[in-house]
């Protein structure tokens, strides 16, 4: 038997916040005046008012309306602050971002929050300096606090707590977070880092067993440093080496590791060129050619591809971010020779080119007479082919690649001695016309690879596209390019290309390397194996196949049943799009990639009415509920979704700090009366999602290049399957029954 209790209803006490959304619904019928906003103000202990800020009225104003409602004297020693997120001071300057519903906190002002901390700070008791720490580590992204707070000497304070070497774990942690927060601001100049912080800080990173949140921040404070202030380089390089950083690599952290190496890439980058070293700079200073050595070393590269990139965890996006910069500044050790023109009148440069004829010719004695020799010359250095037959030093006079060119074909002869022998005897002896010009084609395909690899470029900061074969070999580029060269002679044969046809081979080859590498092969020997199965024929039939789902077929009725099947498909992908908004999406803020905690997701209501958004603390995992999203913006308030170099975020900035990756993934919500609610996605793919769905909801076109593709991809599928040849076969109304299951099963076989 089943017995239900029944309790007698009692009073719900309705909380400010229900009571705020009441009347929130109860006045919808009426739009409030723009200059109004409505919210909710907490103070401990006390019940929340509902109140309506007028945002023409002075912030003071508002600030000593709201004590006198709960009896506080002083109300210039209070501030208004969100309750949630980040809970950042309002200002003057940012009260413009409140919105209708928001909570707010009232709390004690920046100036005497910065004065307390820092009275705090340094008391003796060790709780009361550990809590204020933990306090101040929060406070410090806030740059409202982080002003007051420094102008009251508070990074001096700082700086000399780490100096003092007397602060250990969890406090000694607190001090360098606030510490690093309250430099990214950008209001105090890196410069006035004394010597003895630099060397505490690079101790923490020397010392075999440290705490990994000291760690971590101690590495990020010496790459800022680097990146930031020219005078400060000097100083960590003399107290920081890649050999002390290549044991961080080595451990099961990845985020340590991911620190290890953006200080790598930092001291990489600013790294005095050996010329103006030797006037300007202290000779104990790491040289450009110095530190290119040890990155070349075997130890760091082999210690990165089986630590990192063929280790037991993936690689996060951070991490590939910072292998890719690895790779990018790398490679760029190679634009001083790409860009060095051979001078023909230096015999050492002349002698490499006469010992490729040697190699190449090695059996073949010199005539004696001058002469004899000079015509002999100029007939191996077309067979060599060379276009300029009689001063070969001319071929590598243009830039680019100018010497690359030249270092590429003597490490093939040298190391590849066979196949560099065999490439240059296989097509002199030809007389068919169809040989290949070995010398010619090997400058032309270093210019390529120069190309498809960006040398000489500075890395893109939204970029993670590193390739793991690159650190598989001491010597990467040069037998990326033996592997090209043989790809290239192949590719000539299979074509039975002439002299006419040079170009034309180039254009394959560009398209074979460009495919195989998009495959990232993990090894030089995967790259051989995906570039044997892109053979000419192979790419002829995937051009072909690639133009067939793009022309489709021309004809009128073709022409027809495309055009009535393209809405069908474009309400689809309208579809798509818009449920992947209701999914909703977490985009990173600000600038700084280092700063793991600046977060925030958007997502749209089911309905597709109102557009959800809020702080996040970390990336999340799942779906993020709707209730965590404090802000909002109702779908009818938008006028307009602007892309690119109109955004207002992008303008505020100068031009010359927009990468242009980041340029082209930024796009804003103009919303009532004047105000954006900015995005920078976190790559095209996001990009085109979102400013399709936002475009949809508009009711406007969807003109990205992931719908375009979409569109065609799916419009050629429909109709791929209404023109199958259906001819003598009767398609059912309804789908066959299921069969039922056999009475035994004895019909079976054991095959033991």
């Amino acid at each position: 038997m089943m017995y239900m209790l029944f309790l007698p209803d009692r009073p719900r006490v309705k909380s400010p916040f229900y009571r705020l959304q009441s009347a929130r619904r109860e006045r919808s019928a009426m739009p409030p005046p723009s200059d109004i906003v409505k919210v909710a103000i907490e103070w401990p202990g006390a019940n929340a008012q509902l109140i309506e800020i007028d945002q023409k009225k002075p912030l003071s104003s508002i600030i000593r309306e709201v004590c006198d409602g709960w009896s506080l004297s002083g109300s210039e020693q209070f501030a208004l602050r969100y309750a949630d997120g980040p809970q950042l001071y309002i200002t003057e300057q940012s009260r413009g971002e409140i919105k209708n519903g928001t909570i707010l906190r009232l709390a004690i002002s920046p100036t005497r929050a910065a004065r307390q901390l820092l009275e705090r700070i340094q008391s003796h008791g060790i709780d009361a300096r550990l809590e204020a720490l933990k306090e101040l580590a929060k406070l410090s992204a806030d740059p409202t606090f982080a002003t007051e707070f420094i102008n009251m000497e508070g990074i001096a304070t700082l700086a000399r707590l780490v100096e003092s070497g007397t602060h250990f774990g969890e406090m000694l942690a607190f001090t360098l977070t606030a510490f690093l927060e309250l430099m990214d601001h950008g209001i105090v100049s890196w410069d006035l880092i004394s010597l003895s912080f630099i060397k505490q800080i690079a101790g923490y990173v020397n010392q075999p067993m440290v705490d990994v949140s000291i760690l971590q921040r101690s590495l990020a404070i010496l790459e800022s440093m680097v990146l930031n202030s020219h005078s400060l380089y000097h100083r960590v390089a003399q107290e920081i080496t890649v050999g002390q950083l290549i044991a961080h690599l080595q451990v099961s952290n990845q985020e340590i590791q991911t620190y290890a190496i953006a200080l790598i890439n930092a001291l990489f980058l600013k790294a005095p060129e050996d010329r103006r070293q030797e006037e300007h700079t202290n000779p104990l200073d790491l040289r450009l050619s110095e530190m290119a050595s040890t990155l070349a070393q075997k130890h760091l590269r082999s210690i990165i591809l089986n630590h990192i990139i063929r280790g037991n965890r993936p690689i996060k996006a951070e991490m590939a971010h910072q292998l890719y910069v690895l790779q990018v500044l790398t490679f760029n050790l190679l634009e001083e020779r790409m860009m060095t023109k051979m001078d023909p009148s230096d015999q050492a440069q002349r002698d490499i080119i006469f010992e490729l004829r040697r190699i190449a010719f090695d059996g073949e004695n010199d005539p004696g007479g001058t002469e004899k020799r000079k015509a002999m010359y100029t007939k191996d250095y077309k067979m060599l082919g060379f276009t300029n037959h009689v001063n070969p030093a001319m071929d590598f006079t243009q830039t680019p690649p100018g010497m690359l060119a030249l270092d590429n074909m003597l490490y093939l002869a040298k190391l590849h001695q066979d196949t560099y022998t065999r490439i240059v005897l296989e097509n002199s002896s030809r007389e068919d016309k169809h040989e290949c010009p070995f010398g010619r084609c090997a400058i032309e395909l270093t210019r390529m690879l120069c190309e498809i690899l960006q040398v000489g470029e500075l890395p893109n900061e939204g970029c993670n596209d590193y390739h793991p074969m690159f650190f598989t070999h001491d010597r990467a580029w040069e037998e990326f390019f033996c592997v090209c060269i043989q790809l290239l002679n192949k590719t000539w044969k299979e074509m039975r290309a002439t002299a006419e046809d040079f170009n034309k081979v180039m254009q394959v080859v560009r398209e074979q390397i460009t495919r195989a590498l998009a495959m990232k092969p993990s090894s030089l020997d995967q790259l051989k194996s995906k570039l044997r199965g892109l053979s000419y024929s192979e790419i002829l039939r995937l051009r072909q196949s690639e133009r067939m789902s793009q022309d489709d077929f021309q004809s009128p009725p073709i022409i027809e049943l495309r055009e009535r099947i393209q809405p069908e498909i474009l309400e689809l992908i309208k579809q798509q799009r818009l449920n992947r908004l209701c999914d909703g999406s977490c985009f990173r803020k600000g600038g700084n990639r280092r700063r793991q905690d600046k977060f925030w997701f958007c997502r749209l209501s089911l309905n597709h009415k109102v557009l959800h958004y809020g702080d996040l603390e970390e990336p999340p995992q799942g779906e993020v509920p709707f209730e965590l999203l404090t802000d909002k913006i109702p779908v009818s308030d938008i006028k307009s979704v602007v892309t690119g170099k109109d955004c207002p975020h992008m303008k505020e900035k100068s031009a010359l700090k927009q990468n242009k990756e980041t340029m082209e993934l930024a796009f804003s919500i103009l919303y009532d009366p004047d105000e954006a609610l900015n995005f920078v996605a976190p790559n095209k793919y996001e990009y085109c999602i979102w400013t399709d769905g936002l475009c949809a909801l508009l009711g406007r076109e969807m003109g990205s290049d992931l719908t375009r593709s979409d569109l065609d991809t799916l419009i050629s599928m429909e109709m791929k399957l209404r023109l199958l040849d259906l001819e003598n076969i009767t398609i059912p109304e309804a789908p066959p029954p299921v069969p039922k299951e056999p009475s035994t099963y004895n019909f079976t076989y054991n095959y033991g």
